[in-house]
Protein backbone atom coordinates (compact mmCIF):
# COMPACT_ATOMS: atom_id res chain seq x y z
CA UNK A 1 0.00 0.00 0.00
CA UNK A 2 2.67 2.30 1.26
CA UNK A 3 4.83 2.03 -2.37
CA UNK A 4 1.77 2.23 -4.54
CA UNK A 5 0.74 5.73 -2.64
CA UNK A 6 4.22 6.60 -3.20
CA UNK A 7 4.59 5.82 -6.59
CA UNK A 8 0.71 6.59 -7.80
CA UNK A 9 -1.15 8.18 -5.19
CA UNK A 10 -4.43 6.67 -3.69
CA UNK A 11 -5.23 4.40 -6.66
CA UNK A 12 -2.20 3.27 -6.77
CA UNK A 13 -2.37 2.46 -3.24
CA UNK A 14 -5.47 -0.16 -3.82
CA UNK A 15 -3.99 -0.98 -7.10
CA UNK A 16 -0.88 -2.37 -5.24
CA UNK A 17 -3.16 -3.98 -2.65
CA UNK A 18 -5.23 -5.75 -5.01
CA UNK A 19 -2.08 -7.16 -7.30
CA UNK A 20 -0.18 -8.40 -4.09
CA UNK A 21 -3.38 -9.73 -2.06
CA UNK A 22 -6.15 -11.49 -4.39
CA UNK A 23 -4.05 -14.17 -5.54
CA UNK A 24 -3.68 -15.58 -2.12
CA UNK A 25 -6.99 -14.80 -0.95
CA UNK A 26 -8.29 -16.23 -4.07
CA UNK A 27 -6.00 -19.45 -3.80
CA UNK A 28 -7.13 -19.98 0.00
CA UNK A 29 -10.70 -18.92 -0.54
CA UNK A 30 -10.82 -22.45 -3.18
CA UNK A 31 -8.94 -23.96 -0.38
CA UNK A 32 -11.53 -23.27 1.92
CA UNK A 33 -14.49 -24.69 0.07
CA UNK A 34 -12.12 -27.78 -1.11
CA UNK A 35 -11.65 -28.66 2.94
CA UNK A 36 -15.29 -28.19 3.68
CA UNK A 37 -16.71 -30.67 0.18
CA UNK A 38 -13.98 -33.06 0.05
CA UNK A 39 -11.79 -33.21 3.46
CA UNK A 40 -12.05 -35.37 6.61
CA UNK A 41 -11.48 -32.79 9.41
CA UNK A 42 -9.02 -35.64 10.60
CA UNK A 43 -7.68 -36.23 7.34
CA UNK A 44 -3.70 -37.19 7.07
CA UNK A 45 -3.36 -34.37 4.67
CA UNK A 46 -4.56 -31.85 7.02
CA UNK A 47 -2.50 -33.10 9.62
CA UNK A 48 0.58 -32.75 7.84
CA UNK A 49 -0.66 -28.96 6.97
CA UNK A 50 -1.31 -27.99 10.30
CA UNK A 51 2.74 -29.90 11.09
CA UNK A 52 3.76 -27.27 8.27
CA UNK A 53 2.48 -23.85 10.38
CA UNK A 54 4.27 -25.91 13.32
CA UNK A 55 7.64 -25.61 11.07
CA UNK A 56 6.80 -22.28 9.35
CA UNK A 57 5.68 -20.37 12.62
CA UNK A 58 9.26 -21.61 14.16
CA UNK A 59 11.79 -20.82 11.72
CA UNK A 60 9.36 -16.83 11.59
CA UNK A 61 10.52 -16.77 15.77
CA UNK A 62 13.95 -17.50 14.99
CA UNK A 63 14.40 -15.38 11.63
CA UNK A 64 13.07 -11.92 13.91
CA UNK A 65 15.03 -13.15 17.10
CA UNK A 66 18.07 -12.77 14.82
CA UNK A 67 17.17 -9.43 13.84
CA UNK A 68 15.11 -8.17 16.58
CA UNK A 69 17.00 -9.05 19.86
CA UNK A 70 20.32 -9.59 19.48
CA UNK A 71 21.30 -8.51 22.92
CA UNK A 72 20.33 -9.62 26.60
CA UNK A 73 17.64 -7.29 27.40
CA UNK A 74 15.65 -7.78 24.84
CA UNK A 75 15.85 -11.51 24.88
CA UNK A 76 14.61 -10.81 28.31
CA UNK A 77 11.70 -8.80 27.36
CA UNK A 78 11.03 -10.98 24.07
CA UNK A 79 10.67 -13.71 26.96
CA UNK A 80 8.91 -11.85 29.41
CA UNK A 81 6.14 -10.81 26.55
CA UNK A 82 5.46 -14.52 25.71
CA UNK A 83 4.49 -15.47 29.23
CA UNK A 84 2.53 -12.13 29.62
CA UNK A 85 0.56 -13.32 26.63
CA UNK A 86 0.02 -17.34 27.59
CA UNK A 87 -0.67 -15.87 30.84
CA UNK A 88 -3.08 -13.35 30.25
CA UNK A 89 -4.39 -14.54 26.54
CA UNK A 90 -6.96 -12.75 24.52
CA UNK A 91 -6.76 -8.84 23.05
CA UNK A 92 -5.24 -8.30 26.81
CA UNK A 93 -2.27 -10.39 26.28
CA UNK A 94 -1.20 -8.62 22.74
CA UNK A 95 -1.24 -4.84 23.73
CA UNK A 96 -0.01 -5.55 27.21
CA UNK A 97 3.24 -6.79 25.94
CA UNK A 98 3.63 -4.69 23.37
CA UNK A 99 2.84 -1.27 25.67
CA UNK A 100 5.25 -2.63 28.16
CA UNK A 101 7.88 -3.33 25.67
CA UNK A 102 7.42 0.41 24.26
CA UNK A 103 8.18 1.51 27.72
CA UNK A 104 10.91 -0.52 28.87
CA UNK A 105 12.47 0.32 25.52
CA UNK A 106 12.54 3.53 26.32
CA UNK A 107 13.69 2.43 29.97
CA UNK A 108 16.21 0.62 29.23
CA UNK A 109 17.77 0.78 25.88
CA UNK A 110 19.65 2.98 23.24
CA UNK A 111 18.39 4.14 20.44
CA UNK A 112 19.11 2.52 16.89
CA UNK A 113 20.96 4.50 14.38
CA UNK A 114 18.49 6.49 12.09
CA UNK A 115 19.02 5.14 8.37
CA UNK A 116 19.66 6.91 6.12
CA UNK A 117 17.40 6.88 3.47
CA UNK A 118 15.83 9.66 1.82
CA UNK A 119 12.45 11.46 2.68
CA UNK A 120 9.69 9.75 1.84
CA UNK A 121 7.57 12.51 -0.41
CA UNK A 122 3.95 11.55 0.65
CA UNK A 123 1.70 13.21 -1.08
CA UNK A 124 -0.96 13.61 1.41
CA UNK A 125 -1.53 16.11 3.37
CA UNK A 126 -1.50 16.40 7.36
CA UNK A 127 -5.03 17.19 7.85
CA UNK A 128 -6.43 13.73 5.77
CA UNK A 129 -3.68 12.34 7.93
CA UNK A 130 -5.13 13.31 10.85
CA UNK A 131 -8.85 12.35 9.52
CA UNK A 132 -7.87 8.80 8.77
CA UNK A 133 -6.07 8.13 11.87
CA UNK A 134 -9.57 9.39 13.82
CA UNK A 135 -11.24 7.46 11.68
CA UNK A 136 -9.22 4.08 12.48
CA UNK A 137 -9.69 4.91 16.32
CA UNK A 138 -13.94 5.28 15.52
CA UNK A 139 -13.93 2.19 14.16
CA UNK A 140 -12.28 0.38 16.52
CA UNK A 141 -14.86 1.84 19.30
CA UNK A 142 -17.96 1.92 17.40
CA UNK A 143 -17.99 -1.42 15.96
CA UNK A 144 -17.84 -3.40 19.15
CA UNK A 145 -21.14 -1.06 20.43
CA UNK A 146 -22.56 -1.89 16.72
CA UNK A 147 -22.12 -5.69 17.32
CA UNK A 148 -23.44 -5.28 20.69
CA UNK A 149 -26.73 -3.59 19.59
CA UNK A 150 -27.21 -5.33 16.46
CA UNK A 151 -26.61 -8.67 17.34
CA UNK A 152 -25.96 -8.98 13.39
CA UNK A 153 -23.17 -11.90 12.56
CA UNK A 154 -21.72 -9.88 9.89
CA UNK A 155 -21.46 -7.12 11.78
CA UNK A 156 -19.50 -9.38 14.27
CA UNK A 157 -17.41 -10.47 11.54
CA UNK A 158 -16.14 -6.82 10.89
CA UNK A 159 -15.63 -6.20 14.55
CA UNK A 160 -13.61 -9.21 14.94
CA UNK A 161 -11.31 -8.71 11.89
CA UNK A 162 -11.14 -5.44 12.03
CA UNK A 163 -9.66 -5.75 15.76
CA UNK A 164 -7.28 -8.28 14.94
CA UNK A 165 -6.10 -6.10 11.81
CA UNK A 166 -5.80 -3.03 14.27
CA UNK A 167 -3.36 -4.51 16.69
CA UNK A 168 -0.87 -6.59 15.08
CA UNK A 169 2.41 -5.16 15.20
CA UNK A 170 5.61 -6.57 13.69
CA UNK A 171 4.61 -9.16 11.38
CA UNK A 172 1.74 -11.46 10.09
CA UNK A 173 2.15 -14.65 12.01
CA UNK A 174 1.52 -12.69 15.23
CA UNK A 175 -2.39 -12.16 14.04
CA UNK A 176 -2.50 -16.32 14.89
CA UNK A 177 -4.17 -16.05 18.68
CA UNK A 178 -5.76 -12.82 17.75
CA UNK A 179 -7.93 -14.62 15.08
CA UNK A 180 -8.01 -17.61 17.06
CA UNK A 181 -9.65 -15.94 19.77
CA UNK A 182 -12.19 -14.63 17.58
CA UNK A 183 -12.97 -17.43 15.51
CA UNK A 184 -12.44 -20.36 17.54
CA UNK A 185 -14.47 -19.90 20.56
CA UNK A 186 -17.62 -19.01 18.62
CA UNK A 187 -17.82 -21.70 17.18
CA UNK A 188 -17.50 -19.76 13.76
CA UNK A 189 -14.36 -22.11 12.94
CA UNK A 190 -13.08 -25.22 14.55
CA UNK A 191 -9.52 -25.37 16.05
CA UNK A 192 -8.25 -28.23 13.37
CA UNK A 193 -9.68 -25.83 10.36
CA UNK A 194 -8.12 -23.23 11.83
CA UNK A 195 -4.52 -24.64 11.82
CA UNK A 196 -5.25 -26.42 8.70
CA UNK A 197 -5.79 -23.33 6.90
CA UNK A 198 -2.50 -21.83 8.60
CA UNK A 199 -0.97 -24.09 7.18
CA UNK A 200 -2.54 -23.68 3.33
CA UNK A 201 -1.50 -19.81 3.92
CA UNK A 202 2.25 -21.05 4.20
CA UNK A 203 1.53 -22.36 0.63
CA UNK A 204 0.72 -19.39 -1.50
CA UNK A 205 2.31 -16.34 -2.39
CA UNK A 206 1.12 -12.78 -0.91
CA UNK A 207 0.91 -11.27 2.40
CA UNK A 208 -0.16 -13.52 5.59
CA UNK A 209 -3.36 -12.01 6.25
CA UNK A 210 -5.08 -13.32 3.41
CA UNK A 211 -5.63 -15.87 5.85
CA UNK A 212 -8.77 -13.93 6.52
CA UNK A 213 -10.58 -14.68 3.45
CA UNK A 214 -9.98 -18.68 4.54
CA UNK A 215 -11.44 -18.15 7.67
CA UNK A 216 -14.24 -16.25 6.35
CA UNK A 217 -14.96 -18.43 3.53
CA UNK A 218 -15.36 -21.58 5.85
CA UNK A 219 -17.14 -19.67 8.87
CA UNK A 220 -20.31 -21.91 9.38
CA UNK A 221 -22.64 -19.12 9.89
CA UNK A 222 -24.16 -16.53 7.59
CA UNK A 223 -22.47 -15.32 5.78
CA UNK A 224 -19.92 -17.46 4.64
CA UNK A 225 -18.39 -18.71 1.52
CA UNK A 226 -17.62 -15.89 -0.93
CA UNK A 227 -19.08 -12.84 1.13
CA UNK A 228 -17.68 -14.14 4.97
CA UNK A 229 -14.26 -14.09 2.68
CA UNK A 230 -15.15 -10.63 0.95
CA UNK A 231 -15.88 -9.05 4.27
CA UNK A 232 -13.22 -10.94 6.52
CA UNK A 233 -10.54 -9.65 3.99
CA UNK A 234 -11.88 -5.95 3.50
CA UNK A 235 -11.86 -5.83 7.93
CA UNK A 236 -8.83 -6.89 7.93
CA UNK A 237 -6.94 -4.60 5.83
CA UNK A 238 -9.31 -1.75 6.03
CA UNK A 239 -6.71 -0.59 9.25
CA UNK A 240 -3.88 -1.06 7.24
CA UNK A 241 -5.10 1.61 4.51
CA UNK A 242 -5.96 4.09 7.40
CA UNK A 243 -2.65 3.70 9.37
CA UNK A 244 -0.40 4.15 5.99
CA UNK A 245 -2.77 7.22 5.08
CA UNK A 246 -2.53 8.85 9.17
CA UNK A 247 1.38 7.94 9.36
CA UNK A 248 3.12 8.31 6.46
CA UNK A 249 3.04 11.81 6.11
CA UNK A 250 4.20 12.60 9.98
CA UNK A 251 6.92 9.51 10.08
CA UNK A 252 10.04 11.58 8.86
CA UNK A 253 9.69 13.83 11.62
CA UNK A 254 8.97 11.15 13.80
CA UNK A 255 11.45 8.67 12.64
CA UNK A 256 14.11 11.65 14.04
CA UNK A 257 13.18 10.93 17.22
CA UNK A 258 16.21 8.71 19.48
CA UNK A 259 13.15 8.44 21.68
CA UNK A 260 10.92 6.87 19.41
CA UNK A 261 13.14 4.30 17.99
CA UNK A 262 14.37 3.15 21.60
CA UNK A 263 10.40 2.45 22.03
CA UNK A 264 9.84 0.95 18.62
CA UNK A 265 12.99 -1.49 19.83
CA UNK A 266 11.62 -2.33 22.77
CA UNK A 267 8.14 -3.11 21.03
CA UNK A 268 10.12 -5.07 18.07
CA UNK A 269 11.39 -7.61 21.24
CA UNK A 270 8.04 -8.07 22.49
CA UNK A 271 6.65 -8.84 19.06
CA UNK A 272 9.08 -11.70 18.94
CA UNK A 273 8.15 -12.96 22.34
CA UNK A 274 4.15 -12.80 21.26
CA UNK A 275 5.08 -14.69 18.52
CA UNK A 276 6.53 -17.36 20.51
CA UNK A 277 3.57 -17.51 22.31
CA UNK A 278 1.80 -17.99 19.29
CA UNK A 279 3.83 -20.93 18.27
CA UNK A 280 2.83 -22.95 21.35
CA UNK A 281 -0.61 -21.61 21.36
CA UNK A 282 -2.43 -22.31 19.24
CA UNK A 283 -0.01 -23.61 17.05
CA UNK A 284 2.09 -26.62 18.66
CA UNK A 285 -0.92 -27.00 20.96
CA UNK A 286 -3.29 -28.10 18.55
CA UNK A 287 -1.14 -29.60 15.73
CA UNK A 288 1.74 -31.78 17.92
CA UNK A 289 0.03 -35.19 19.34
CA UNK A 290 2.74 -37.77 19.11
CA UNK A 291 6.47 -38.32 18.64
CA UNK A 292 6.17 -38.51 15.22
CA UNK A 293 4.53 -35.50 14.53
CA UNK A 294 7.39 -33.85 16.63
CA UNK A 295 10.05 -35.61 13.89
CA UNK A 296 7.97 -34.48 10.73
CA UNK A 297 7.58 -31.14 12.14
CA UNK A 298 11.95 -31.19 12.63
CA UNK A 299 12.60 -31.77 9.61
CA UNK A 300 10.17 -29.72 8.02
CA UNK A 301 12.26 -26.77 10.23
CA UNK A 302 14.96 -28.44 8.41
CA UNK A 303 13.91 -27.60 5.28
CA UNK A 304 13.09 -24.40 5.46
CA UNK A 305 16.56 -23.58 7.38
CA UNK A 306 18.38 -24.93 4.21
CA UNK A 307 16.00 -22.53 1.73
CA UNK A 308 13.34 -25.19 0.54
CA UNK A 309 10.39 -23.29 -0.65
CA UNK A 310 7.45 -22.64 1.76
CA UNK A 311 5.18 -24.07 -0.80
CA UNK A 312 7.30 -26.92 -1.61
CA UNK A 313 7.59 -27.90 2.58
CA UNK A 314 3.73 -27.79 3.14
CA UNK A 315 3.78 -30.13 -0.12
CA UNK A 316 6.21 -32.35 1.31
CA UNK A 317 3.97 -32.13 4.77
CA UNK A 318 0.77 -33.38 4.02
CA UNK A 319 2.87 -35.80 1.78
CA UNK A 320 4.65 -37.76 4.58
CA UNK A 321 1.33 -37.55 6.83
CA UNK A 322 -0.16 -39.41 5.02
CA UNK A 323 2.87 -42.05 4.00
CA UNK A 324 3.13 -42.23 7.71
CA UNK A 325 -0.77 -43.06 8.19
CA UNK A 326 -0.24 -45.58 5.92
CA UNK A 327 2.75 -47.60 7.80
Amino acid sequence: MAIGLLRAGKLGALAAWVGFTLPSAAALVAFAYGVDAFADPGAAWLRGLKLAAVAVVAHAVAGMARMLTPDVPRVALALAAAAAALAVGGVAGQLGPIAAGAAAGLLLLRPGERDAAPPLGVSLGRRLAATALAVFALLLAVLPLLRAATGATAVGVVDSFYRAGSLVFGGGHVVLPLLHAEVVPRGWVTDEAFVAGYGAAQAVPGPLFTFAAYLGAAMEPAPGGLAGAALALGAIFLPSFLLVAGVLPFWEAVRARPRVRAAVAGVNAAVVGLLLAALWDPVISSAVESFADVALAVALLALLVVRVPPWLVVAAAAAAAVALERI
